[in-house]
């Protein structure tokens, strides 16, 4: 979501070093990403305030002499680093009455995607705003697929079923199992370890139609994976966004959450979101009772995915 903003500060600043602040699990998807120098371990677990540890990360990046730092979240905490490393330029969104911390302060976007919202922090720009675009050359992909024992010719369907925020967020297993028989061609499951049980049990209910690799690949291997595949189907989630920055044609599944709010950044991206009156609800499990339960996802049928891959 924040890679077009690298894109315009880039292009306002051709020679400039942009380094990121970001959690280490992201440092390989930053590494893909032309426009990062290089990334910064951001230690903070999501909601732990750590004043000490903040000021002293924010102290030892005080010698870099970074001139400008853009501050995504909208957080009073994660405004703290770049105010305690005394950088001059601080740029962000009012969030949480940040007055002090921040001195080039925007007003709440109105935008409705929040890759607008971030990308608008580098200015007005005539041009809309560009798609995020991860880099993965062939001896890359080859790498990764040696490495994991799958075979080097042939392009997969690929799969991802997860989706880290909640059950409201996932295409049912059987829907996965089924579109995997209907495809009649290699299709391989991709997901983290938390998404190890989903994957196995899709593989189960396919009948050997579908590979599952979830948790067997780190992320720089997930990156390359699905950079060689034919089409991928996934939920929303931020694989998702990795197949739309690679380009992949896709078929991206909508429940609970919005596609107008953070959809797949590509042409070749196909959303599937039936519109229904309770979404999206933005719920982590679905509110509703039986018959009604999980109806965004489980109506969108593995026949009509099929014909929206138009393999």
């Amino acid at each position: 979501m924040m890679q077009p903003l690298l894109m315009r500060l880039r292009e306002l600043h051709p020679h400039a070093e942009i380094h990121v602040l970001a959690p280490a699990w992201s440092a390989p998807l930053l590494a893909r990403m032309p426009e990062v120098t290089t990334s910064i371990d951001n230690p903070f677990a999501h909601g732990k305030f750590d004043w000490a540890g903040r000021k002293a990360l924010g102290c030892r990046l005080a010698s870099a002499d970074f001139q400008q730092a853009y501050i995504l979240p909208n957080s009073w905490k994660s405004a703290l680093v770049p105010f305690f490393a005394k950088i001059p330029e601080r740029i962000g969104y009012h969030g949480e009455a940040r007055y002090v911390l921040l001195n080039r302060r925007f007003p709440k976007s109105v935008l409705p995607r929040l890759v607008d919202r971030y990308a608008a922090l580098a200015g007005a720009f005539a041009t809309p705003t560009p798609e995020p675009r991860l880099t993965s050359s062939p001896e890359q992909q080859r790498a990764a697929r040696e490495a994991l024992g799958l075979p080097q010719d042939g392009a997969p369907v690929i799969f991802c079923p997860g989706a880290e925020y909640g059950p409201a967020k996932r295409w049912p297993i059987h829907h996965y199992a089924a579109l995997a028989k209907l495809l009649g061609q290699p299709v391989w499951i991709i997901g983290s370890h938390k998404d190890a049980l989903v994957g196995e049990e899709i593989e189960r209910l396919s009948e050997g139609a579908a590979v599952n690799l979830c948790g067997h690949t780190n992320l720089e291997q997930a990156i390359d994976l699905i950079a060689g595949a034919r089409a991928v189907v996934s939920n929303d989630s931020g694989l998702m966004h990795v197949a739309a920055a690679l380009d992949r044609p896709m078929v991206a599944l909508y429940g609970s959450s919005s596609p107008a709010y953070t959809p797949p950044l590509s042409a070749r991206a196909k959303i599937l979101s039936l519109g229904l009156d309770c979404s999206p609800c933005f719920k982590r499990e679905c509110p509703l009772a039986p018959p009604d339960t999980l109806r965004c996802l489980e109506d969108i049928t593995p026949e009509h995915v099929l014909a929206e891959l138009k393999l």
